[in-house]
């Protein structure tokens, strides 16, 4: 993407069909979690924010896809479940054609809620 996307629809629309694939599953499983979370893009990434913090960001990157909870501390509470996936502080990365699984992005972002209210 030359110019930087002012909506997650715009962001998306500049990737490869696999890679907006994963993403769009993505977002729909965020959706799911936080109904309330309005899409945003924060630090030129797809992101969601809740009562004015911000919640998750995702992206696509060369040879994978990215799933940021904002959160060495969520990472690490799921290290077990994604064992699977490459993480690293606040980051979990993995391929277009291995996206993560919907129950597991949904009880993430319910620990990035909690989290946050806290």
């Amino acid at each position: 993407m030359t110019r930087k996307p002012t909506s997650i629809d715009e962001y998306l629309s500049g990737l490869s069909a696999d890679k907006r694939a994963a993403l769009e599953s993505l977002r729909a499983s965020i959706r799911a979690a936080a109904p309330r979370a309005e899409e945003c893009i924060s630090y030129q990434l797809p992101a969601f924010r809740l009562e004015g913090k911000l919640l998750v960001a995702f992206a696509a990157a060369a040879k994978h896809c990215s799933f940021y909870p904002c959160s060495a501390t969520i990472v690490a509470a799921f290290e077990d479940q994604l064992r699977n996936y490459e993480t690293s502080r606040g980051t979990i990365r993995f391929p277009a054609d291995k996206p993560l699984p919907a129950g597991l992005v949904r009880r993430i972002v319910k620990a990035r809620i909690a989290e946050n209210a806290g």
